[in-house]
């Protein structure tokens, strides 16, 4: 008798593992242009322009505009740092046969988490003929939340068909 509550236990523990087991897990962060070796490179020939732009205007007696080319330089700067602070924004989403999970998390480290059953999700498209798939959703019991914003709409077109079937998957059971 001991023996068959182990064998139910682990048939049941097996069951488990796959109803956790994600279907589909995907991160979305901005996409980034510059990673900071290159912002270093950007910056110092920046700076070295503005240095060598200066040295006629100083010369000359006009040292008012040296001034303002290192404010532009300065101002370049604070840009590319409101830039990488964003940058640290990101959505995962993780589709499960038992559970559909996104967590958003803002530049300032706010936290939100979304869930729903698969079986109640479902994924509407916002497209425009001329710009493609504008914005996609997730919609269960009446709530709603974007995904996928900081894709392309190309990229977005993509990110929805894997969702799509991912969440299909997810439906029939994994």
């Amino acid at each position: 008798m001991d023996l068959g509550k182990r064998h139910a236990t682990a048939a049941d523990e097996d069951a488990s593992a796959r109803a956790e087991r994600p279907v589909f897990d995907a991160t979305i962060t901005p996409h980034r242009s510059l990673d900071r070796n290159a912002f270093r490179i950007v910056m110092t020939l920046v700076c070295l322009a503005a240095i060598a732009s200066s040295i006629p205007f100083m010369v000359l007696g006009a040292w008012p505009v040296a001034g303002f080319m290192g404010l532009d330089v300065v101002a370049l700067f604070i840009a590319f740092q409101v830039n990488f602070r964003h940058a640290r924004a990101f959505e995962r989403i993780v589709v499960t046969p038992i559970e559909v999970r996104l967590r958003k998390v803002s530049h300032h480290g706010q936290e939100a988490i979304w869930r729903s059953n698969p079986a109640w999700t479902k994924l509407e498209r916002q497209t425009d003929e001329d710009y493609g798939l504008l914005g996609l959703d997730l919609v269960s019991r009446g709530r709603r939340v974007a995904v996928a914003s900081a894709l392309s709409p190309g990229e977005r077109e993509s990110f929805a068909d894997a969702l799509g079937r991912a969440l299909a998957t997810a439906r029939r059971g994994g």
